[in-house]
């Protein structure tokens, strides 16, 4: 990746993680993406991840599909995921990413299986 593209997420990055309020009742749900695969994860106030979900889990690593595919089984995986410890709300951090492709698929799948952000 140039540097001109890492500064430019993170400055994107910065600007998001500002306007996140994030609370005991709404945890963050923060997404990272790199070139082949997709990271999900809900992380509380005190930054302690609470699940994870990734495209690298037996399951999903195996499937034949495209990364948009697996990126809406990996938000979906971290919605039932959530579910299951009584997380209903979260906050979105997309993490400097912009919204499409992937990210949109891991969001649109989440909010599809019941996780309200």
């Amino acid at each position: 990746m140039s540097n001109l593209k890492a500064k430019r997420r993170l400055k994107i990055k910065r600007r998001v993680s500002g306007n996140i309020q994030v609370s005991a009742d709404r945890p963050r749900l923060v997404v990272f993406r790199s070139n082949s695969e997709i990271y999900a994860q809900i992380v509380d106030i005190e930054n302690k991840t609470l699940c994870a979900s990734s495209s690298l889990e037996k399951d999903i690593n195996g499937m034949k599909e495209n990364n948009t595919a697996k990126a809406a089984i990996v938000g979906s995986r971290i919605a039932e995921k959530a579910k299951g410890l009584g997380i209903e709300k979260v906050v979105f951090d997309r993490n400097g990413f912009l919204y499409h492709g992937r990210i949109k698929s891991l969001a649109e799948a989440a909010r599809e299986a019941g996780l309200q952000f």
